[in-house]
C-alpha cells in the first residue's frame, strides 16, 4: 500500500516530534481524525504524562487526551526508534534564539537526525518548527539524503510552519489555515493530502522556502506594527496624550487603517524571536533589515518605560523605587494563559528588583516563576495585598480581575494594558504607557 493510500484509509501512522504546544493539540487532531499517532519527546515527565492522559498543554483538556490515549490512538516516548513504525513523521521542536540573537536550530537538527536513522522509502517529513528561509533544502534534506535516499523520488519533505495562537478561543489546530510547501511538487502534494485529513483549510505554495518566508512575514509584520504604537505611545506620553484614545479613533476610519495596540513589550514563542530569524539570514546576504531592527529596539526598551512609569507613580506619592513595596499584576505574556516565555513582566520584576524595590507578584494562570534568584510565587491577591503595596502594575490584562477593585485598594496604578478603561478613580491615581 502505498503513502498516499494509507493516507486516504487513514491508515498512516503519524509521529510528531515535540509535544509541546504545537505538536501535542496537533497530535490530538490526527487522533481525531482517526490516525494513530506516536508521540516523541525527550523530556520524560511529559512523555509519562501524555500517557496517562495528563496534558501540560492549557489548550488540550485532559479529558480530550485522555479520551485520544484510552483509544490507544496516541502514545507518547522518549525513543526516536518509535519513528521506524511511522509513515509520516512532522517536526515540532523549539526553535530559540542564542543570546547573540543567532538562530539556534540545534533542536531541529537534533530531530533529523532521529529520522535520519528510521528514514524508509514513501515517508513523509514534515518541518512545523519556525526557522529562516533555506533551512529545509540547505539542513534538513542533506542530512536525510546522506541515507542514500532521494527527497521527491524516495520520500517526502515539506514545511508546513505552525500558527498556533495560545489561548484563542476563535482559531485552533484545526481551523487555522494550514500553508504547505514541499521540496517538489509531489512532496508539497502529499504533505497537503496528509493535513487535508486533519485541517480544514490547506493552502499549497510553490517551496519550502516561500513557506517559511512566510511565517516569518506574519510574524515580522507583528512586530513591526507593535513597534510603531509603542513609539506612538511614547511619544503621547511626551505630549501629555491618551494613547488609547488615539488609536481608538483612528481605528473609526473604515479602510487604509488597523488597529495594533501598545503594551509592555513583547513576549511569547514567536514574534520576539521570529523577526530574527529573518533578520540573520539577510545578513548573511549583506543585507542590513532595518524595520525588523528598529522595532526590535523599541519593543525591547518597554519594560524600562513601564519602570520609568512606575517611578513617576511613585512620586506622586513622595516616594523612591528603593524600599518601595510593588505589585507586579500578570506574569504571563499575554491575557489569559499560563505561558511565561519571552515575557515582559520577566523583565519588569528583575529591572524594580535591581532598583532595590521589593516586588511581588499575582497571576491566577502562572502560580510561580523561576528568576536569577531564586523561584518567586504568586501572592494572594486579597485587599490586604492590594493596600499594604505601594504601586499595583497591571501588565497582563487576565479577565480574572476585578479591575473596579484593584484601583479602589490600590494607593497608585501604573496600567500597561488599558484595563482600566471605564474605571472611575481620583485623578493621577492612574498612569498609563
Amino acid at each position: 500500500m502505498t503513502l498516499k493510500e494509507k493516507i486516504e484509509s487513514h491508515r498512516a501512522r503519524v509521529g510528531i516530534i515535540g509535544l509541546g504546544y504545537v505538536g501535542l493539540p496537533l497530535a490530538c487532531e490526527f487522533v481525531r481524525a482517526g490516525f494513530a499517532v506516536t508521540g516523541v519527546d525527550n523530556d520524560a515527565a511529559k512523555v509519562d504524562g501524555v500517557n496517562r492522559g495528563i496534558s501540560h498543554v492549557q489548550d488540550v483538556a485532559n479529558e480530550v487526551l485522555a479520551a485520544r490515549v484510552g483509544a490507544q490512538a496516541l502514545t507518547a516516548t522518549t525513543r526516536p526508534q518509535a519513528l521506524k513504525e511511522c509513515d509520516a513523521v512532522i517536526i515540532c521542536v523549539p526553535t530559540p534564539l542564542r543570546k547573540t540573537r543567532d538562530p539556534d536550530i540545534s533542536y531541529i537538527v537534533a530531530a533529523v537526525e532521529g529520522i535520519a536513522t528510521s528514514l524508509h522509502r514513501d515517508m513523509l517529513v514534515v518541518l512545523e518548527s519556525t526557522t529562516y528561509p533555506g533551512t529545509t533544502e540547505e539542513v534538513i534534506r542533506p542530512k536525510l539524503e546522506s541515507t542514500g535516499l532521494s527527497a521527491g523520488k524516495d520520500f517526502y519533505l515539506a514545511f508546513s510552519p505552525e500558527r498556533v495562537d495560545p489561548g484563542n478561543p476563535r482559531y485552533n489546530t484545526r481551523n487555522t489555515p494550514k500553508i504547505v510547501g514541499g521540496v517538489t511538487p509531489q512532496c508539497t502534494e502529499m504533505a497537503a493530502a496528509l493535513y487535508r485529513t486533519a485541517v480544514e483549510t490547506v493552502i499549497q505554495v510553490s517551496s519550502t522556502q516561500c513557506a517559511e518566508m512566510i511565517k516569518l512575514l506574519e510574524n515580522t509584520f507583528r512586530s513591526v506594527n507593535i513597534g510603531l504604537v509603542n513609539e506612538i505611545a511614547l511619544m503621547c506620553a511626551r505630549l501629555d496624550l491618551d494613547v488609547w484614545e488615539v488609536i481608538d479613533a483612528a481605528a473609526t476610519k473604515p479602510f487604509g487603517f488597523m488597529p495594533f495596540y501598545p503594551g509592555p513589550g513583547l513576549g511569547g514563542h514567536c514574534i520576539p524571536i521570529d523577526p530574527h530569524y529573518l533578520s540573520w539570514k539577510l545578513k548573511t546576504l549583506n543585507y542590513y533589515a532595518k524595520f525588523i531592527e528598529l522595532a526590535s529596539e523599541i519593543n525591547s526598551n518597554m519594560p524600562h518605560h513601564v519602570v520609568t512609569r512606575v517611578v513617576d507613580a511613585l512620586n506622586t506619592l513622595r516616594k523612591s523605587v528603593k524600599g518601595s513595596r510593588i505589585l507586579v499584576l500578570g506574569i504571563a505574556y499575554k491575557r489569559d494563559i499560563s505561558d511565561v516565555r519571552e515575557s515582559p513582566a520577566l523583565d519588569i520584576v528583575k529591572l524594580l528588583a535591581d532598583k532595590g524595590a521589593e516586588v511581588v507578584y499575582n497571576d491566577p494562570h502562572a502560580p510561580e516563576i523561576a528568576m536569577d534568584h531564586g523561584i518567586l510565587r504568586s501572592a494572594p491577591l486579597t485587599d490586604e495585598l492590594l493596600e499594604g503595596c505601594d504601586c499595583v502594575v497591571i501588565v497582563t490584562n487576565h479577565s480574572d480581575y476585578d479591575y473596579s477593585r484593584i484601583v479602589e485598594k490600590a494607593r497608585v496604578v501604573v496600567d500597561t494594558r488599558n484595563a482600566t478603561r471605564g474605571v472611575r478613580a481620583a485623578p493621577g491615581k492612574i498612569l498609563k504607557i
